[in-house]
């Protein structure tokens, strides 16, 4: 049975499961029925934080256009374009034991796309989540629901995985900022062109 949590709830990851190495972070929407006139295109990425909380460099930026992190430890799966059907619509793959050391915490977000010019937001999504899975047996060990407490938003910081005495830790986070993914790079450091 997976750990269902709610927002601001930290979990152990590595404590309770010592040897786990190759986690699947799968994330997951609905758009609402009614038509904004555009399609929705949600993107995740994955943001590797040192110390200070900001990315070292724009590598340890993961997304649909930097696919995978130089140590190989963070692997995006490839942009879906529509959220289409059950389950995942993105996932993200990380191996534990190849995080860089100088890289403190990861940091799980979803941003819409274009949401200035298609005039969209996160109250136009529902059934939001996040789940960790152990990719060693499939079983799934996390999941965190959103809720439908957004409006203006268009982007949200899901969750992150965090460094704590040598194990990792999950924290349930479902923050909104407004000014998509620039905003999300300028709070993690990094320059938007």
């Amino acid at each position: 049975m997976p750990i269902n949590l709610t927002k601001g709830q930290k979990v152990d990851l590595t404590k309770g499961n010592p040897g786990l190495k190759n986690i699947m972070v799968g994330l997951g929407w609905d758009v609402n029925a009614f038509d904004s006139g555009a399609d929705f295109d949600l993107d995740t990425a994955a943001f590797m934080l040192g110390q200070d909380g900001k990315c070292p460099t724009e590598k340890e930026f993961i997304f649909y256009g930097n696919l995978e992190h130089s140590s190989s430890s963070v692997k995006h799966m490839g942009d879906n374009l529509t959220g289409e059907g059950e389950g995942d619509d993105e996932q993200i793959q990380v191996d534990l034991s190849a995080i860089p050391a100088n890289v403190e915490k990861i940091a799980f977000t979803v941003t819409i796309y274009d949401s200035d010019v298609r005039r969209q937001n996160f109250g136009q999504v529902s059934n939001a989540f996040i789940r960790i899975v152990d990719e060693s047996n499939g079983q799934e060990l996390i999941r965190y629901d959103l809720g439908e407490d957004f409006s203006i938003e268009t982007a949200v910081v899901v969750g992150e995985l965090y460094r704590n005495n040598g194990e990792w830790k999950f924290n349930a986070i479902g923050s909104g900022f407004q000014g998509g993914l620039a905003a999300l790079c300028g709070h993690y450091g990094i320059q938007v062109a």
